[in-house]
C-alpha cells in the first residue's frame, strides 16, 4: 500500500510508511504535522491527512476484495482468473463489477430462463456453429410443463440469459460506462416549461459528461429531487451494440445462423439492462465528483472563516434582526460574558425606531459598547440603516460589522446553548452568538455542526459521512493551528484539540469548575480518562496563560522543555524571560543563532529546534492575526446608490466554483465571476480570493428586478 500511495500522492515512500506506522500508533493528524516533523519528513497537515485517507480507502478495498472472494468461493465459482482479477482490482467499483454476475438477484428474465433449462440453448447461441437453424435447436426445449409452449418462446429466454450474461459482464461494464463517460451528454428538460423555478436555464439544456462543472451537477440534482426537472444521460446506441455484437462475434464460425439472434440479444441487453445501469453508475460518479469538490470548497472557506482575526478587548452589541417578532439585542463584555438583554422593534411592521434607539442607546452608553454585531438574515439591511442613523447620536465611538448568522439559529436550540444560557428565550441565545462571533469568531463557530455554517455550494446536497470528515478535520485543524486557552476554553472548543474526546473536553471543564483553573499543563494528567498518550498528543496545542511555567503559554511541546531550558540558559536566559522584560533581547539574540549548529550541540531535530526558536521569539502568537481584519462600518448604501464603474471596498462572504461573492455594504451581496477575479487565467476562485479577504471592486451591472450585482476585481491593482 505505502508504494501504491507514494506514487498516487507523489510523496517519498518512506515518508509514507513512517506516517501509515504513526497512524496506526494512535497519534492523531494535528501532532504529527507540528511534533513529528523529523519522522514525518516535514509533511504538513494536508499531505498527512491525504495519506490517511488513501490508507482507509485501500484498508477497505482490501477488505471488500477478501469478502468478494469468500462469497463467489461459497457458490463454487471462484477460478484463478477470478482471482486474479480480484487482486488487480484498484477500485471498489471494478471489485463490485467482478461480484456482479454472482451477486444473488431478485428474479429476473434470466434467471426464470434458467430454471425452464434454456441455459444450454444460450450456451449453444454463443458458441455460434457454423450450420443449423436456431429455431430447430430451439424446438428440443419446448416443455409445456415448464412453461416453454414454444420454439420461439425458447429463443427468447436464451436471450435473455445471453443479454444478462453481456450486461453483467465486468470489462463490458467497464467499457460501456468509460464509453460513455467520453462521449455521452448530460440532458435536462423542464417537467413543467411554464412553471417558474430557480431551474429555468435547464429547462432544455445539454452538456458533455467529460465537461460538465461540478456545481451545476448539484444544481441539476436539486433540481431533479424538487420535480423541476427530468434528467438523463443521453449517449449513442448504435457503437455500444456494434461493441456488444464484436464481443459476441469472437468465437465460432466466422458466420452463423445464430448471429441474428445474437444482434438482437445484444441490442437488447444495452437497451434494457446495461444502458439504464450504466447511466446510474455514470450519474452517480458524476454525483460524487461534484460532493468531492463541494466538500473542498466548503472545507477551504470554513477553514478561511475560522482563521478570521478575532476583535479582543471589545465590548459587543449583537444584534439578530427580525420583523414581527422584534429584533434581539444582547451585549457581551470582552470575555464574552453576557450583560444584558433586549428586544426592539425598529423594523417594519412596528418601525417604533425612537423607543429602540431609546434603549439601544442606554444600552451602548451603559456598558461601554465599542462594536455593534448585525446578523445578515432576515431585516438585516433595515437593521443596519437603524443602526447607521443610531451612530451619529452616540457620545461612544461607534462602528458595526455585518456579521454571517448562518448556524446560529441550530446553536441557540442546541444543547450547548441550553446548557450556557439555561433561562434565555432561544431568539435572545442566537444574539449572543452573533456578538461573540464578531470577538472570537473560532471559539464561537466550534459550537456549531460545520455543515450549518453557511459558506459552501450545496453542502446540504452531500452525503453526510464524509462532508463531516472533512469538515471536522477542517475544524479540528483550526483549533490546534490558533491553540486554546486551557482555562477559558468551552467544551465544543477543548473537544477539537488533538487527542481530546467529548467526554475527556467535559471532564476538563468540570475539574476546573470544581478546582479552579490550571496552573499548568501537567495538572492535565489528573483530569479523569486523560492519561499519558492523550497528554501528549493534546498538551501542546493547550496553553496557560498567566500559570506556573512561562513556557506553557507557547506552541512548545512539554517534551521539548529540557531542550528548551538548556538552549534558554546557554544564551544566558531564564523560562521567565520569555515573558518577561528581557523578551526583545531574547529575540535578538535568537535571530543571530546558526540553527543546524544548536541543533547538533543540543543534539535535536532541526526542524523541532526552528519551531522552539519562533516560539520563543513570539510566545503569543495567534496566527489569525496575520489575516485582515472585518471590514467596519459607519453608514450603509443601497442598491440604488451603485452605479456601474463605482470602486468599493468588500469582504468575500463565500467562494463557490464560479466566483466569490462579496460584501460590499448594501442588502445583496455582489458575484465576482471567476473570469472577473483577476487580469490573468484563474485556475478555481480559491486559487485567488478566500472568505474573510478584503477586496476591491469595481460594479459593473446592477440587478434591481433580479437582485443581482455584477462585481469585478480586473484591472485593480490586485490579485496578480
Amino acid at each position: 500500500m505505502a508504494t501504491q500511495i507514494s506514487q498516487e500522492l507523489r510523496i517519498a515512500r518512506p515518508k509514507v510508511e513512517s506516517v501509515m506506522r504513526l497512524l496506526d500508533e494512535g497519534n492523531t493528524i494535528p501532532f504529527l504535522a507540528r511534533y513529528r516533523k523529523e519522522q514525518t519528513g516535514g509533511l504538513d497537515e494536508e499531505a498527512i491527512r491525504a495519506i490517511d485517507e488513501r490508507l482507509d480507502y485501500l484498508r477497505n478495498l482490501e477488505t471488500r476484495k477478501l469478502e468478494v472472494a469468500r462469497l463467489i468461493d461459497e457458490q463454487g465459482a471462484l477460478t484463478p482468473e477470478i482471482r486474479q482479477s480480484l487482486e488487480a482490482a484498484e477500485t471498489l467499483q471494478r471489485v463490485e463489477d467482478i461480484y456482479r454476475p454472482y451477486r444473488p438477484k431478485r428474479r429476473t428474465r434470466a434467471s426464470m430462463a434458467r430454471e425452464r433449462g434454456l441455459e444450454p440453448l444460450a450456451r449453444w447461441l454463443m458458441s455460434r456453429p457454423e450450420d443449423g437453424d436456431p429455431l430447430e435447436e430451439a424446438q428440443g426445449y419446448v416443455n409445456p410443463e415448464a412453461d416453454v409452449n414454444s420454439a420461439r418462446e425458447a429463443l427468447a429466454g436464451a436471450q435473455d440469459i445471453v443479454a444478462e450474461m453481456l450486461a453483467d459482464h465486468p470489462e463490458i461494464r467497464a467499457w460501456t460506462r468509460q464509453w460513455t463517460t467520453s462521449h455521452g451528454q448530460v440532458a435536462t428538460e423542464a417537467t413543467d416549461p411554464e412553471a417558474r423555478t430557480p431551474y429555468e436555464q435547464y429547462y432544455d439544456y445539454s452538456e458533455p459528461v467529460s465537461r460538465i462543472p461540478p456545481h451545476r451537477v448539484l444544481a441539476i440534482n436539486r433540481g431533479e429531487r424538487e420535480k423541476a426537472l427530468r434528467v438523463r444521460i443521453a449517449a449513442e446506441a448504435e457503437p455500444i451494440v456494434e461493441f456488444l455484437e464484436r464481443r459476441l462475434t469472437r468465437e465460432g464460425a466466422e458466420s452463423s445462423p445464430a448471429d441474428s439472434e445474437l444482434a438482437f440479444a445484444a441490442e437488447d441487453a444495452y437497451g434494457r439492462l446495461l444502458g439504464p445501469a450504466v447511466e446510474r453508475d455514470v450519474r452517480n460518479a458524476l454525483t460524487d465528483q461534484a460532493e468531492q469538490r463541494a466538500i473542498k470548497v466548503f472545507g477551504a472557506n470554513l477553514k478561511a472563516l475560522l482563521l478570521t482575526p478575532p476583535m479582543r478587548g471589545k465590548v459587543v452589541l449583537g444584534l439578530d434582526p427580525a420583523y414581527r417578532t422584534g429584533c434581539k439585542i444582547a451585549v457581551v463584555d470582552p470575555t464574552g460574558k453576557l450583560l444584558e438583554t433586549a428586544v426592539v422593534y425598529p423594523t417594519p411592521p412596528q418601525k417604533r425606531v425612537d423607543e429602540a434607539e431609546r434603549v439601544l442607546l442606554q444600552m451602548i452608553e451603559g456598558h461601554g459598547v465599542d462594536l455593534i454585531a448585525i446578523g445578515n438574515g432576515t431585516a438585516s439591511r433595515e437593521a443596519e440603516a437603524f443602526v447607521a442613523g443610531l451612530i451619529p447620536r452616540s457620545k461612544r465611538a461607534l462602528s458595526y460589522v455585518v456579521v454571517n448568522e448562518a448556524g446560529a439559529s441550530v446553536y441557540s436550540a442546541s444543547d450547548v446553548a441550553r446548557k450556557e444560557f439555561p433561562d434565555m428565550d432561544v431568539s435572545e441565545r442566537s444574539a449572543v452568538s452573533i456578538a461573540r462571533r464578531l470577538q472570537d469568531p473560532l471559539a464561537e463557530l466550534v459550537k456549531i455542526e460545520p455543515r450549518s455554517i453557511g459558506v459552501g455550494q450545496y453542502q446540504h446536497d452531500v452525503a453526510g459521512k464524509e462532508l463531516t470528515r472533512t469538515l471536522s478535520g477542517v475544524v479540528e485543524s483550526a483549533v490546534n493551528r490558533v491553540g486554546v486557552d486551557l482555562n477559558t476554553a468551552s467544551v465544543s472548543l477543548l473537544s477539537y484539540v488533538a487527542g481530546v474526546t467529548s467526554s475527556v473536553a467535559s471532564n476538563i471543564v468540570a475539574k476546573r469548575e470544581s478546582e479552579g483553573p490550571f496552573g499548568k499543563r501537567h495538572e492535565l494528567l489528573s483530569v479523569s480518562r486523560l492519561g499519558p498518550k492523550t497528554f501528549q498528543q493534546c498538551a501542546g496545542f493547550l496553553r496557560v496563560p498567566g500559570g506556573e511555567h512561562p513556557l506553557d503559554n507557547t506552541p512548545i511541546h512539554p517534551e521539548s522543555y529540557c531542550v528548551t531550558e538548556q538552549l534558554l540558559e546557554e544564551l544566558g536566559f531564564s523560562e521567565e524571560d520569555v515573558a518577561g522584560g528581557k523578551r526583545d533581547e531574547l529575540f535578538r539574540k535568537l535571530g543571530t543563532l546558526d540553527v543546524r549548529e544548536w541543533a547538533q550541540r543540543l543534539e535535536v531535530g532541526l526542524p523541532t529546534l526552528e519551531d522552539i526558536i519562533e516560539a520563543l521569539k513570539r510566545p503569543g502568537r495567534d496566527p489569525r492575526d496575520e489575516f485582515p481584519q472585518p471590514v467596519l462600518r459607519q453608514d450603509v448604501m443601497t442598491m440604488d446608490d451603485l452605479r456601474p464603474g463605482m470602486m468599493l471596498e468588500g469582504t468575500v462572504r463565500n467562494v463557490v466554483d464560479f466566483g466569490a461573492f462579496v460584501d460590499i455594504g448594501v442588502q445583496q451581496d455582489g458575484l465576482v465571476h471567476i473570469s472577473e477575479l483577476s487580469d490573468r487565467y484563474v485556475r478555481h476562485p480559491l486559487d485567488e480570493v478566500s472568505v474573510g479577504d478584503i477586496v476591491k471592486v469595481r460594479v459593473i451591472s446592477v440587478d434591481h428586478e433580479r437582485n443581482r450585482i455584477a462585481l469585478s476585481m480586473r484591472d485593480m491593482g490586485q490579485g496578480a
